[in-house]
C-alpha cells in the first residue's frame, strides 16, 4: 500500500482516508489489547460520513500489516480464527516512520531536495 501525499490536507489525512485515520486512532486507544476487524468496523462507522464496509476495514488492516505498521495475533472464538490487530508504533513513532518514507523518496532528487531545504 504505497503512501500518496495530498498536500491539500493536514495531519494523517494527507496520507489516509478519513475512515482509515479513524481506524488508526481507535487502535491507538485500545493498546495494548488491540481489536479485531469487527470492533474496528463498529467504532469507525459512527465517526465518519457515510459508511465503510467491513471488508474494506479488513483489507486496510491487512495492508497495514504488510507495510509493517500493524501487527496481529490470531485468536480463536465462536466463528473460528480471527486476527487481533495492534499498532506496532505509538502515534509519534508512526508519524516518524511516514516522514522517513517520504524523505527516503526525496533522495531520488538529491540536488533539488537540498536546494529546497536550504531556502
Amino acid at each position: 500500500m504505497p503512501l500518496q501525499l495530498d498536500t491539500g490536507k493536514e495531519g494523517l489525512e494527507m496520507f489516509f482516508k478519513d475512515w482509515q485515520v479513524e481506524a488508526l486512532r481507535y487502535l491507538w486507544t485500545v493498546q495494548p489489547e488491540g481489536a479485531n476487524s469487527r470492533e474496528v468496523w463498529t467504532n469507525v462507522n459512527p465517526r465518519i460520513q457515510g459508511s465503510i464496509s467491513r471488508a474494506s476495514i479488513i483489507n486496510y488492516l491487512n495492508a497495514m500489516v504488510d507495510e509493517d505498521l500493524l501487527i496481529y495475533t490470531e485468536e480463536t472464538g465462536k466463528g473460528g480464527h480471527h486476527r487481533v490487530y495492534t499498532m506496532k508504533y505509538g502515534e509519534a513513532e508512526f508519524k516518524q516512520r511516514i516522514a522517513g518514507q517520504i524523505i527516503s523518496k526525496l533522495q531520488e532528487y538529491p540536488e533539488e531536495t537540498r536546494m529546497v531545504l536550504q531556502t
